[in-house]
C-alpha cells in the first residue's frame, strides 16, 4: 500500500429509530391524504425518536452501528464532531455526551450548525484539522431528533422530517482515495425562510420570532433548493476537476424527491446513479447524507474507488458539496 496522503472517511455507521410514522398516520389528525403526502415530497413513512429518545442516544447507537462494521474504527480518535440542529443541550455540547459514552475521553469535541448541510461542514472540518495535523482521527456524527421541534399539527412541516443519525471516521487514506473538493456557502439574508427559535425575539430582518416550533416557507425553500443543488454541486466537481461523467454515485440531501429530481435533470444525471432513500425516513436534516451513504455501503452498491458527488442544503440559508473517492477500507489506518 502507498504511504496514506489522501483525508477520507474509512468507517461508516447510521441509526434509525424503530417507531414508523406512516403518511396514513397524518390522515388521523391533519387535512391531508396518503397520496397527497407522497405525490408532493415523494416520502412514504419516516421514523419517530422514542419520548425519552435525543440527538446523543441516537449518536451513540449511529456509533455502535459503525463499530459493528468496523471494529477498531475508534482507535486513535482525537476529536467528535457533533452536527446538529437539535442537540440535547445548549452546553455540554453534545459531541462531547456522546463522547463519554462510548469510552472517548479526554478527547476534544464540539458540535457545528449548519442545520440540513452540517454533516458535510463537519466532514470539512474534520479533513481540515486532519490536514492540519491538529487531529489524527475524527469522529464525525450528524444526528436530530427533528420531529421534536416541529409542530404535529402543522401540515407544512410536520409531514417531512424524521430523526436519525450516522456516523463516520475521518483520517488519512492512500493516495488517490478521499475528499477531493468542498463547496461550503450560506446567506443570511433568507433566514426567515426555514428557521427554528432560540433565544431572540426577532430575527435581524425584523421577523418576529412567534412559534416555538420550526418555521418554514416552503416555496422559498425549494426555489433555492432546486438552485443550489445544481450551482454547488457544479462548482465543487469543476473545483476537484470532475464532469458528471465521472459521478458513480450522487448523494444528494433527502428533502424532496422533486428537488432531487430537478437536480438529476440539471446535471443530466440519471436518477438510477443517485442514493434514494427518503421515502422510508423522510428528511432527517443532517443525518440524511450519512444515512445514504451507510446505506449504499452496507449493501454494496458503493464499493473501493467510485467517485461520489455529495450535495446538502439547509436552514441558514446553508448549503455545502462535497466530491470524494471511496476507500472501503478496513476501519482503521496503521500510520
Amino acid at each position: 500500500m502507498q504511504q496514506p496522503s489522501g483525508i477520507g472517511i474509512t468507517a461508516i455507521g447510521a441509526y434509525a429509530p424503530p417507531k414508523v410514522v406512516t403518511n396514513a398516520d397524518y390522515e388521523q389528525h391533519l387535512e391531508t391524504s396518503a397520496e397527497w403526502i407522497e405525490s408532493r415530497t415523494g416520502i412514504r413513512e419516516r421514523r419517530y425518536a422514542a419520548d425519552d429518545e435525543f440527538t446523543s442516544d441516537m449518536g451513540v447507537r449511529a456509533v455502535q452501528d459503525l463499530l459493528g462494521r468496523y471494529p477498531q474504527a475508534l482507535e486513535g480518535v482525537d476529536m467528535v464532531i457533533c452536527a446538529t440542529a437539535t442537540p440535547d443541550a445548549s452546553f455540554p455540547a453534545t459531541a462531547t455526551l456522546i463522547a463519554a459514552q462510548i469510552g472517548l475521553h479526554g478527547v476534544g469535541g464540539f458540535d457545528l450548525s449548519a442545520a440540513c448541510s452540517g454533516f458535510l461542514y463537519a466532514c470539512a472540518a474534520a479533513q481540515g484539522l486532519v490536514a492540519a495535523g491538529i487531529n489524527r482521527r475524527v469522529l464525525v456524527i450528524g444526528a436530530e431528533v427533528f420531529t421534536k421541534i416541529v409542530d404535529q399539527t402543522d401540515r407544512a412541516t410536520a409531514i417531512l422530517f424524521g430523526d436519525g443519525a450516522g456516523a463516520a471516521v475521518i483520517e488519512q487514506v492512500p493516495q488517490g482515495y478521499g475528499f477531493q473538493g468542498f463547496v461550503l456557502g450560506s446567506d443570511g439574508a433568507g433566514a426567515a425562510s426555514l428557521y427554528a427559535p432560540c433565544l431572540a425575539p426577532k430575527l435581524p430582518d425584523g421577523t418576529v420570532i412567534d412559534s416555538r416550533y420550526t418555521v418554514m416557507n416552503g416555496r422559498e425553500v425549494f426555489k433555492f433548493a432546486v438552485r443550489i443543488i445544481p450551482e454547488s454541486g457544479q462548482q465543487v466537481m469543476d473545483k476537484s476537476g470532475l464532469k458528471v461523467s465521472d459521478i458513480d454515485w450522487f448523494i444528494p440531501h433527502q428533502a424532496n424527491i422533486r428537488i432531487i429530481e430537478s437536480a438529476c435533470e440539471r446535471f443530466r444525471l440519471p436518477l438510477e446513479r443517485t442514493i434514494v432513500n427518503l421515502d422510508r425516513y423522510g428528511n432527517t436534516s443532517a443525518a440524511t447524507v450519512p444515512l445514504a451513504l451507510s446505506e449504499a455501503v452496507a449493501d454494496g452498491r458503493i464499493q473501493d474507488g467510485q467517485q461520489l458527488l455529495m450535495v446538502a442544503f439547509g436552514g441558514g440559508l446553508s448549503w455545502a458539496a462535497c466530491t470524494m473517492k471511496w476507500y472501503a477500507g478496513n476501519g482503521v489506518q496503521d500510520l
